[in-house]
């Protein structure tokens, strides 16, 4: 059932992922947790791919979970917990928070391009990308709270480390909706664009063009950076230059740059 709510296109090394439930603003039902792992899994080892977008069918980035959810929840039942999905031995567990999580594990670069609502746990699958492209009248909101219910898809780990420990917590004890300007303002998207999933696509094919190794390694060093102590950050930093150096897309970098030409680097 996961492959009707998730599509994956993949042209010159980008991928283009769209969460594909547009009649129901791409809510999150077990099926939608489903495809947004398992796309993510495929990803994850897909030759040949060197960026991605992440973006929903129709005028929705993602509102949420499903009205089905929540009446399920009335009753001490929880959806997403009965989604077909492997096990895993990384650090997010639970359904929604794989669902998340899982594009934070990618070793290339995503892009989340974001219109209409990215509500709840909609919101905390564009945390898990990279880059956050948002319209200028995009809806963001920590929702969970007027549920009576936390963030509970490795929220708490992101936002604070976007928008600051303060601002996290007056987003997520309100629930407050903030507009696409307003998210770049205050950390939580990283630009504006009219058109956000053109925009991504963009900045896409833009990354792509470049050594694929060295974009790698520049995302694991960023996100790294703060989550380990100076020094072994520091030492990450050599141990990456010193596998670049010398390498056969640096040195086509080098050539290229100094052929004035298009660079042929390899995956």
């Amino acid at each position: 059932m996961s492959e009707q709510r998730i599509t994956i296109a993949i042209t010159d090394g980008v991928a283009d992922v769209r969460l594909a439930r547009p009649d129901k603003r791409n809510a999150l039902d077990p099926a939608m947790f489903e495809g947004l792992v398992l796309a993510g899994e495929r990803l994850r080892d897909e030759p040949g791919v060197r960026a991605v977008v992440l973006s929903g069918e129709g005028p929705d980035f993602c509102a949420g979970l499903d009205f089905g959810s929540f009446q399920a929840m009335r009753d001490g039942q929880r959806l997403s917990a009965t989604a077909d999905l492997p096990p895993t031995d990384g650090p997010a567990q639970a359904t929604g928070q794989r669902a998340a999580h899982v594009w934070t594990t990618l070793p290339m670069p995503v892009i989340a391009a974001v219109t209409g609502n990215a509500l709840g746990g909609g919101l905390q699958i564009a945390l898990g990308a990279d880059i956050r492209i948002v319209a200028p009248d995009a809806v963001l909101s920590v929702l969970e709270i007027r549920w009576g219910l936390i963030p509970d898809m490795t929220g708490t780990q992101v936002l604070p480390e976007l928008v600051g420990r303060d601002r996290a917590k007056e987003l997520t004890f309100t629930g407050r909706r903030v507009s696409g300007t307003e998210a770049v303002r205050i950390g939580l998207a990283t630009r504006v664009a009219d058109a956000p999933r053109e925009a991504a696509l963009e900045l896409a094919r833009e990354i792509a063009a470049v050594s694929p190794h060295a974009v790698r390694a520049a995302k694991r060093l960023l996100e790294s950076s703060g989550r380990v102590d100076v020094s072994t950050q520091l030492a990450a930093e050599q141990t990456e230059i010193g596998a670049l150096i010398g390498s056969p897309n640096q040195k086509e970098a080098v050539a290229a740059g100094f052929e004035k030409r298009a660079p042929d680097f390899r995956d």
